[in-house]
């Protein structure tokens, strides 16, 4: 993943608003929620709803499918993994390198 995604995407999830909607929905598992039970769920406004689920759906982190009048949305679970990933990839490198530099020495 690139510095700029990840940005991008922890820029979404820094709202908290946007983090209790991405929480809610990774929690939903594969089935996602409609909008209006994410509404119910979470005591948002419609509108606002909406404009915070609009920001993670153009971050990647959120896919939105619709059947019949109903609007699902859905936790990109890939592009979770890649967020995580790169946050966790390079993880105590440099203390592997210092401590590599000391026993060499």
């Amino acid at each position: 993943m690139k510095l700029d995604d990840a940005a991008t995407r922890l820029e979404a999830l820094g709202n908290p608003t946007r983090l209790r909607i991405y929480r809610a929905l990774i929690r939903a598992g594969g089935a996602g929620l409609a909008v209006g039970r994410l509404q119910d769920k979470l005591k948002i406004a419609p509108s606002t709803l909406s404009h915070h689920i609009k920001a993670l759906v153009v971050a990647g982190l959120v896919t939105q499918v619709r059947d019949a009048t109903t609007l699902i949305c859905h936790a990109n679970y890939e592009v979770m993994r890649e967020l995580v990933g790169f946050l966790v990839a390079e993880c105590c490198a440099e203390s592997a390198e210092d401590k590599e530099a000391k026993t060499a020495a």
